[in-house]
């Protein structure tokens, strides 16, 4: 005979369902009638399992999930799996960085011994990678000039961030004031 066999579970059922419903007319006393039905709602919850003859599905599961962790916390052979794993982890992630320091030394290798590379305009940060940019100036060896940043409207400071004067900018372009 099992443990489950031995457990009274109508009266335990009943019993956490009537204590779950005084509590909720406690809290509907003191918190309103919007939380005492959820309280109401979960109260009602053991009795309905064990109508429907889900207390035995839950038992079981439970002690399923209790000898899985019982094997598993006792067992120098999962314990050597679980170390074996974390290495892999590390190598694995100490192999990323690695990997695009290879990637990039190919990377300027290949890029330093172009013919084009002798003039050609480079932009900082890319690595020494060629700007490319579709510009017909460009075909005869030209340069673009960098863009200067858009000037503050007249009448308010450069490092203004303001929200409110956003708006009110897109309000004056489509002539509300």
């Amino acid at each position: 005979m099992s443990t489950y066999d031995k457990i009274a579970w109508l009266p335990l059922c009943a019993g956490l369902t009537g204590l779950g419903l005084v509590l909720s007319y406690i809290v509907m006393r003191r918190r309103g009638l919007g939380p005492a039905l959820r309280v109401a709602a979960v109260s009602l919850l053991p009795l309905a399992a064990y109508l429907t003859g889900s207390i035995e599905m839950f038992w079981k599961m439970g002690v399923a999930v209790g000898d899985f962790a019982k094997g598993f916390v006792f067992s120098p052979r999962v314990w050597a799996g679980i170390a074996l794993a974390g290495v892999a982890v590390v190598l694995f992630m100490v192999s990323g960085p690695m990997r695009r320091k290879v990637k990039q030394g190919q990377d300027q290798r290949a890029v330093g011994s172009g013919p084009a590379s002798a003039g050609a305009p480079r932009r900082a940060g890319t690595g020494g990678q060629l700007v490319t940019r579709p510009d017909p100036a460009l075909a005869a060896g030209g340069t673009v000039p960098a863009k200067t940043p858009a000037k503050a409207p007249k009448g308010k400071k450069a490092d203004d961030d303001d929200d409110l004067g956003d708006i009110e900018d897109i309000l004056r372009r489509h002539g509300i004031t």
